[in-house]
């Protein structure tokens, strides 16, 4: 089997090393994202996907900002049999489609047909979801519409973040492909169409996104809280200045102050989840409240409220959002 992979971030790492394991089976062709500048030297870096192709000899590495006609020419002389897409990044035209007898496989980390879009981990955090997973699907030109080869599922942890379940979801996709690839292409699985009626979307985050509203129940914003990390992170002003909040844990308890007001918590053990964690700060929500535990004033890093207590007097008796 010839396999041309398409994919970027940290994602999809372990797909392709799926298909580079694979027995009787090759990956010829690599396509990825550009190198792009990063960190505080700007120098630029290779995606985490060319990286490992690179350390594994793959022998084609093509690094189009968008797949063209002469990106599908390379391609076609290398006689794929079939394409795997982990979040490449980029948009697959018909013509390119086509070279692959087998079609091409995209491996979406959600339980399609529900959450289709960009921010799928995310979105199913903030829905409440109790699991998510990785499903396997072929590509067609709506997006994260084709049908459903096979799927992975996961349970969503109460601490999870998007970045934790990200990591989850990305190591049952790959274990879930190199099961699936060798009896693909030997005909042995037929896909299924989704179901139009349980389609739900999952649009691109913006910064703006992560701002809270106190208003909202304690639960809804923990969970925002955890769906927004690593990005765009969960904030709030106060003093007029972001103050992002990294992790937090709701209770089921009414404070009879205003939404967003800072209130002394009790020194109560938080649950064993959170070892050694204690109430140590409140925030008033619509409904119930939220007992911060990871804090982040501009240009300081983050700290636990333990810390950030001992230097802020004035904090509790605030009221964040103001």
């Amino acid at each position: 089997m010839r396999i041309v992979f398409f994919g970027s971030p940290e994602y999809a790492v372990p797909s392709l090393r799926a298909c580079l394991d694979l027995v009787n089976a090759e990956v010829v062709a690599v396509v990825t994202q550009p190198d792009r500048p990063r960190g505080r030297s700007g120098a630029a870096l290779a995606t985490p996907v060319k990286a490992l192709a690179v350390e594994a000899g793959v022998a084609t590495i093509l690094q189009p900002e968008r797949v063209r006609r002469d990106t599908a020419e390379v391609l076609g002389a290398l006689r794929p049999d079939v394409g795997v897409v982990a979040a490449s990044g980029h948009i697959l035209p018909s013509y390119l489609l086509a070279l692959f007898p087998h079609r091409v496989l995209n491996i979406h980390a959600s339980l399609l047909p529900r959450h289709r879009g960009a921010s799928a981990v995310a979105s199913a955090i903030l829905a409440g979801d109790a699991e998510s997973g990785a499903t396997i699907m072929e590509v067609v030109r709506e997006v994260d519409a084709g049908p459903i080869v096979a799927q992975a599922r996961i349970p969503i942890g109460p601490l999870d973040t998007t970045d934790t379940l990200t990591e989850h979801i990305a190591e049952a996709g790959a274990r879930l492909l190199a099961d699936v690839l060798p009896r693909w292409g030997a005909g042995a699985i037929t896909s299924i169409p989704q179901d139009a009626s349980l389609v739900t979307f999952a649009p691109k985050l913006a910064k703006e996104d992560g701002r809270i509203d106190w208003s909202h129940s304690a639960t809804a914003i923990d969970r925002a809280i955890r769906a927004f990390q690593p990005w765009p992170t969960a904030f709030t002003t106060y003093r007029g200045e972001p103050l992002t909040i990294h992790a937090a844990w709701p209770l089921a308890v009414s404070l009879d102050v205003l939404p967003g007001t800072v209130v002394a918590g009790d020194g109560v053990p938080l649950p064993s989840l959170l070892p050694g964690r204690t109430v140590r700060a409140l925030v008033a929500c619509g409904e119930g409240a939220l007992a911060l535990l990871d804090i982040q004033r501009p240009g300081k890093r983050a700290t636990p409220i333990e810390a950030y207590l001992n230097g802020d007097r004035t904090f509790i008796g605030s009221r964040l959002g103001a």
